[in-house]
């Protein structure tokens, strides 16, 4: 099955380096390419991409607010994956709260690019998930939302799958929270499904953004 993809980038060097290097995937395919935040939301409603690797800092709509309308779009199944020049970025993060599934630094080389594509695109995974924890926490550490609640939607979850939510926002993958919990990995397949559904989220980027925001775990707990 191949992914489509949209690049969104007012640079076309950058537009035009990552459409080479993906189209030459023999599973991914560059459907589209927009030079701005509202070229990108149209097309994203146009081709139903698998992925739109957005950037952050666009002409006409920025990043941020073009991963809101393409990820709120009830119609849409797009995975948004942004991109940025250096990885502790705030507008990453406020990306990442948005919608956003994953990020990726422009400098990277075509093995993660086209591996970044088939992670968000699969949602199966954290993209990153040493840096974007370490993101997350930064930046949930800058921007607190102190004392929030936990609210009815975390007191649907388990307590089983409470620890499991904690374990994503700690940046482990499935088989690691398989081993650290002593269960099958596809019961943790089957927690993480049930934890999204729960709580509306799209993917476990978000489910870890959620869990710190939260309180479900504190910024800089655990250790993978």
């Amino acid at each position: 099955m191949t992914i489509r993809v949209v690049i969104a980038d007012d640079q076309v060097m950058v537009r035009q380096g990552f459409t080479v290097l993906l189209n030459a995937e023999p599973d991914i395919e560059v459907v589209g390419q927009a030079v701005n935040g509202l070229e990108a939301v149209a097309l994203a409603a146009e081709l139903a991409p698998d992925v739109v690797l957005m950037d952050i800092r666009m002409p006409e709509l920025d990043g941020i607010e073009a991963t809101q309308r393409v990820t709120g779009a009830r119609s849409e199944t797009a995975r948004v994956l942004i991109l940025t020049t250096f990885d502790l970025d705030e507008y990453v993060y406020e990306a990442l709260r948005a919608g956003a599934s994953g990020f990726l630094l422009k400098d990277a080389s075509a093995d993660e690019l086209a591996h970044a594509v088939r992670v968000v695109a699969s949602g199966d995974a954290l993209l990153a998930p040493n840096i974007t924890k370490r993101l997350i926490a930064e930046f949930s550490r800058l921007t607190p939302v102190a004392h929030v609640p936990a609210g009815a939607k975390v007191d649907t979850l388990t307590e089983r799958e409470t620890e499991v939510l904690s374990l994503i926002a700690q940046g482990l993958s499935n088989a690691e929270i398989a081993g650290r919990l002593v269960v099958a990995e596809q019961t943790v397949k089957t927690h993480v499904s049930r934890i999204l559904v729960k709580l509306g989220l799209r993917d476990r980027t978000q489910a870890a953004v959620f869990a710190y925001e939260r309180g479900v775990v504190r910024p800089g707990a655990g250790h993978t």
